[in-house]
């Protein structure tokens, strides 16, 4: 593969997986206004960032053994014109009923891009090379973090929160155009596969019982699920408490995006000296101590604006090093099926984070402690299944001389 390749390859990857995290952040600062407009409280507005997190997660297990029936790239161009229209429908919602409805199935368009594109990095790029790519393709996903809620603070000041999502159903044509043009088809349709409820279940069976899979898997949900926790409950946070602009907002919530893209690119060149386990387990370790420390001073009234915001960049920076790690290590042992295991991966990260999003939305009370309580809930839950679930690993897949190539 050229280099001009690769480097289109990720852009196009990365654009792909972009687009779930661009649409969960660009609406995060009109939060207030929503609530406003629909009559509700900023608390029960996140509840369509849950349904969102619902979505990518059902969504996932439907697209799963599409994508592996019918190749990559006909499944995505489906969802994504589903996201377009539900993108559309949107700028028009008049109620949190509506909106919590629409946003479902907007996730359900997304979700296909998100798992296309991490199928494809197994297909497109050696066993050995997956874990590096994870981290290109979290810079380029990183952006959106930095650009999406500080754009989205801007736009609803100047013309409302239902511009937004005019701007999201721009972006998702684009990605449309951008991948019937340029994304190549790395990966022969399985017509052997069956479409019938049982034999998908027990493909997934087969996939949920290899240990390395359960166990990267699930240790990466559930650290990670502290993310939509922190998203879900930042507009509170930030807003409400700290009473922070929606411009202001949108700069914190770029500011703290630069932690994890940052550690995500130092974990390329810690990969050079360690392996992916070594780096999780440090990584992870450290995580549980910010998060400890960050629930006993949130319970204790010890910490101001500053101290949080930097206590949750030294939590998403910690993220940034374990999720390309887990990710490629829980597709490692896969690569007939490698749709359906990213789909399965997939759907247990956005279910957790759905959870952990539902959860902060159930406490109606202006503090940070139930946001920080569910962040450190998962991630001690996430290193005792880290801790427990390894023993069971006998080799480790990442260390296989795979050969798998670049198929135009």
């Amino acid at each position: 593969m050229t280099k001009q390749k690769y480097f289109l390859l990720i852009v196009l990857l990365g654009s792909l997986t972009a687009l779930g995290p661009f649409s969960i952040d660009m609406y995060l600062p009109g939060f207030p206004a929503i609530a406003k407009d629909l009559n509700t409280t900023v608390l029960k507005v996140s509840l369509s960032l849950s349904s969102y997190f619902i979505g990518i997660s059902a969504g996932q297990l439907l697209y799963g053994p599409l994508l592996d029936r019918f190749g990559r790239k006909k499944p995505l161009y489906i969802g994504l014109v589903v996201y377009i229209i539900a993108s559309a429908i949107c700028v028009f919602a008049t109620s949190l009923d509506a909106l919590i409805i629409l946003r479902f199935m907007q996730a359900i368009g997304s979700c296909a891009a998100a798992v296309a594109s991490i199928a494809m990095v197994r297909d497109l790029f050696p066993v050995k090379e997956n874990a590096k790519v994870f981290a290109l393709l979290m810079l380029v996903v990183g952006v959106s973090p930095m650009i999406a809620p500080t754009l989205g603070g801007y736009v609803t000041v100047a013309w409302g929160w239902h511009s937004v999502f005019i701007i999201l159903m721009g972006l998702g044509i684009l990605n449309l155009i951008a991948s019937w043009l340029w994304l190549p088809d790395g990966y022969k349709p399985d017509t052997s596969l069956s479409l019938k409820p049982i034999p998908i279940l027990k493909n997934f069976l087969s996939v949920l019982k290899e240990p390395q899979f359960y166990t990267y898997a699930f240790t990466g949900a559930l650290a990670f699920s502290g993310l939509f926790a922190y998203i879900s409950g930042s507009p509170l946070v930030f807003i409400d408490i700290f009473q922070v602009s929606e411009e202001g907002y949108g700069w914190i919530f770029a500011l703290l995006a630069t932690g994890l893209i940052g550690s995500s690119q130092i974990n390329t060149f810690l990969l050079r000296k360690y392996r992916s386990e070594q780096v999780i387990f440090a990584a992870l370790s450290t995580q549980v101590l910010v998060v400890l420390f960050f629930l006993l001073g949130s319970i204790n009234n010890w910490f101001g604006l500053t101290e949080t915001v930097l206590l949750l960049f030294l939590f998403l920076s910690c993220l940034g090093l374990t999720n390309p790690n887990t990710s490629a290590l829980s597709l490692a042992p896969f690569s007939k099926n490698a749709g359906s295991a990213s789909a399965l991966m997939g759907a247990v990260q956005m279910g957790l984070g759905a959870l952990a999003s539902f959860g902060v939305s159930m406490f109606e009370v202006k503090s940070a402690v139930p946001m920080v309580a569910i962040m450190t809930g998962t991630t001690i839950i996430a290193l005792l299944i880290l801790l427990v679930g390894r023993r069971n690993i006998k080799v480790q897949i990442e260390e296989s001389k795979d050969t798998t190539t670049f198929v135009h």
